[in-house]
């Protein structure tokens, strides 16, 4: 536990509570710390906002509020609420202490913490004021679930679990650091509370030390801004959330490819070898990308510009590479040397962070923890992205990039941030040190999509709320071993289950011992068969890399993540417009089967497709397949479900079940989206027992007449599995 966040028992209590006002949908309130105001912010949306300090907002919120009307009736003990609506909002604020009740159409969405003590109600304080923040709690009962909190490892149900919302170069996917973190906790009995903040999180999801009965968190910020979310099911819970923080934008059909890279090429001889090997083995790839020291002089870097002494004519490299593939990704971070002259420019400009003197910060890097894996880093300053003349530079200048033939940019670090740097716009470093990465992302993002429009990707490592407007995210430095591939399969779907819908590893893993065979081969199937797919890591990582037998399976499942790019496509469809995931756990997918919800790493990919990894050696995997009759993607065998099953896999299959009345749309056979016929998207539409109504994302030539599929081009087949 940080030591900054004590047991929350040690407390006092706010109280003081007053009306002041109560005009159309905001109710305004005097408490013993400063004003409250309440908003029904929107249907199954109630914003609590406490504090009078004017704090630097980074623009998480992005919807405008749409407030209900409210009725306020005060008595001796409590103020009461209520709205006017289809699923009306019931709220009660106790007085004396502060605290909270909601209800929705009559039934209780969060209460008060229900923990009481021999001397006092509540064990821990509704509410409460600390030395750097604030301290909120409601009641937990035994057996509530909860999920969210960011990109987690350890697995998806956080109760039990202090979680830290605090961003950091994790060192791997090993513990509860992460490089990805979001203050939005949910549970499947239909309550969400998304915080308002760039600043540290530190949730207490019935935390034994605190009380197993409670969910309390530690704000680290001078105004407490709490969304409190309605839901009725999971997918709403995540589609109200997307609609305060924004929803992504439907991912470009060229990132669905197969992306491959490794740290690092030495040489643009040794990458342009690697891009004709790809082509002359046949391995489908639509991206290829050179890591940090592979076009980057490290004593100078970043400052966007090609090691002279490797890259006379970046253009030209750049043209060669895309002669066997489509796509380049370069390698970036927001640190600049202090050797490289623009520093000093950057310096001069006041676009770097300060520290307290109001000098540019020399941020000096700890290497003890990579051994000898990483060449020493110079000293470097920050970025300050606050500041918008230093924003607008470091966008304008990818576009430098973009012209020698560049295609999108791999935005890597942004955890660095220290306590005492000061940024242009007031914040000290405690505050921004979360927020940066969103700040970094969203700026790399903006001049991609300057270049690019609707093709714009940027493959990001850390990220905070609202991540999910500037796609896309991987995992971060995972170990290469089992456990780091189930770790990178949760933290995947803990991300999406906190708002954002792509994700990706590396696959193989990053560090380590080299992986086995059979290693690489689950990690590879768990890839290709999830958001987005990568190959990286230290060492080799091509699929030609481990044998002719790897090489073989590894062809043939990249030929499957092709045809499968119109599912994905849909299912990318569905995130921009309701927040979904691509990859859907059990108790987002299954939220009525909890006999689900315990098989952390299997998943649904899109609607119709479950996925369960195998992340043990020899084989054996465990999972459940839920009520309702599936089919075998394989076999096309009818199988009934409602029931665990243990199997041992073959090393080329891993259990892929289709559900009943899925009408699968699958693409051509290509080496890469380029290859992709503009008519002839869909080469085969493959349908799974009696179609369903809800089987498919319909359109004007493929839809259902009488029950059946009708496909109007006779150059598109209909398999139909019985």
């Amino acid at each position: 536990m940080p030591a900054q966040h004590p047991n929350p028992e040690s407390l006092s209590p706010l109280g003081g509570l007053s009306l002041i006002s109560a005009e159309g949908g905001q109710a305004r309130f005097q408490t013993d710390e400063g004003e409250l105001s309440l908003t029904v912010w929107a249907p199954g949306i109630l914003r609590f906002r406490l504090g009078d300090a004017t704090v630097n907002d980074y623009g998480l919120v992005r919807a405008a509020a749409a407030p209900v009307p409210l009725r306020v009736k005060e008595e001796a003990a409590a103020i009461h609420l209520e709205t006017e609506a289809e699923k009306p909002f019931e709220l009660a604020l106790g007085r004396a202490p502060l605290s909270l009740s909601l209800f929705r159409d009559g039934r209780s969405v969060v209460a008060p913490p229900q923990d009481s003590h021999f001397v006092r109600r509540f064990r821990l304080p509704p509410f409460a004021r600390t030395s750097d923040g604030w301290f909120f709690s409601f009641d937990l009962p035994f057996g509530t679930p909860v999920y969210g909190g960011g990109e987690k490892y350890s697995g998806l149900n956080r109760r039990g679990q202090l979680v830290d919302n605090w961003n950091e170069d994790a060192l791997g996917v090993n513990s509860e650091r992460c490089y990805k973190n979001c203050p939005f906790m949910w549970s499947p009995d239909g309550w969400g509370i998304f915080v308002n903040t760039p600043a540290r999180v530190v949730h207490g999801v019935g935390y034994p030390q605190w009380s197993n009965q409670s969910y309390g968190a530690y704000v680290d910020d001078a105004v407490l801004d709490l969304f409190l979310i309605a839901a009725d099911s999971p997918a709403e819970m995540l589609e109200r959330y997307t609609h305060i923080t924004g929803r992504a934008p439907k991912a470009p059909t060229w990132s669905f490819g197969n992306w491959i890279s490794k740290a690092y090429y030495r040489t643009p001889e040794e990458a342009l070898d690697i891009a004709k090997t790809i082509v002359d083995r046949q391995i489908p790839c639509d991206v290829l990308t050179m890591d940090g020291r592979a076009w980057q002089d490290t004593d100078t870097r970043f400052a966007f510009e090609w090691d002279e002494r490797r890259f006379s004519d970046p253009a030209a490299f750049c043209a060669e590479i895309k002669r066997y593939v489509p796509r380049l990704c370069v390698w970036e971070y927001s640190l600049i040397s202090v050797n490289n002259p623009v520093h000093a420019e950057l310096a001069e400009a006041g676009y770097l962070l300060k520290d307290e003197t109001g000098a540019p910060y020399h941020y000096e890097w700890d290497l003890s923890p990579f051994g000898e894996v990483l060449t020493p880093l110079p000293a470097s300053g920050l970025l300050d992205f606050t500041n918008p003349g230093a924003y607008a530079w470091w966008r304008d200048r990818h576009q430098a990039l973009f012209a020698a033939g560049v295609d999108t940019i791999k935005a890597d670090f942004a955890e660095q941030v220290l306590d005492d740097m000061i940024a242009s716009n007031g914040d000290d470093g405690k505050r921004l040190h979360n927020v940066y990465a969103l700040l970094y992302n969203r700026c790399v993002y903006e001049a991609c999509h300057d270049a690019f429009g609707d093709d714009a990707l940027v493959w990001s490592r850390s990220g905070w709320a609202g991540s999910q407007l500037a796609p896309i995210q991987w995992a971060g430095d995972s170990q290469s071993s089992w456990s780091g591939l189930a770790a990178s399969i949760i933290g995947g779907l803990s991300w999406g289950l906190s708002g954002v819908p792509y994700y990706s590893t590396d696959i193989g893993g990053f560090y380590g011992e080299q992986p086995t065979p059979e290693l690489f081969v689950r990690w590879m199937q768990a890839g290709v068969l999830g958001s987005h797919c990568r190959f990286h890591g230290i060492g080799a990582r091509e699929p030609w890399a481990f044998g002719e037998d790897v090489e073989a399976i590894a062809k043939e499942w990249l030929a499957l993540r092709y045809s499968l790019i119109p599912v994905l496509e849909d299912a990318s469809a569905q995130a921009a417009e309701c927040g979904l995931p691509l990859m859907r756990p059990m108790v987002l997918a299954f939220p009525k089967e909890p006999l689900s919800w315990g098989f952390e790493t299997q998943y649904m990919l899109g609607d119709d497709l479950l996925v369960a990894p195998v992340i043990r050696p020899g084989g054996a995997v465990d999972y459940y397949l839920p009520e309702g009759d599936w089919y075998d993607f394989w076999s096309g065998d009818h199988i009934a479900g409602g029931r665990r099953i243990a199997d041992v896999m073959p090393i080329d299959r891993i259990p892929v079940f289709v559900r009943s009345g899925a009408v699968l749309k699958l693409g051509p056979a290509v080496q890469n989206t380029n290859q992709i016929p503009a008519n002839r998207r869909i080469a085969t539409v493959r349908v799974f027992g009696r179609p369903r109504p809800d089987g498919a994302r319909w359109t004007a030539s493929l839809r259902m007449e009488a029950g059946e599929v009708v496909v109007d081009d006779p150059e598109i087949g209909i398999d139909r599995i019985p």
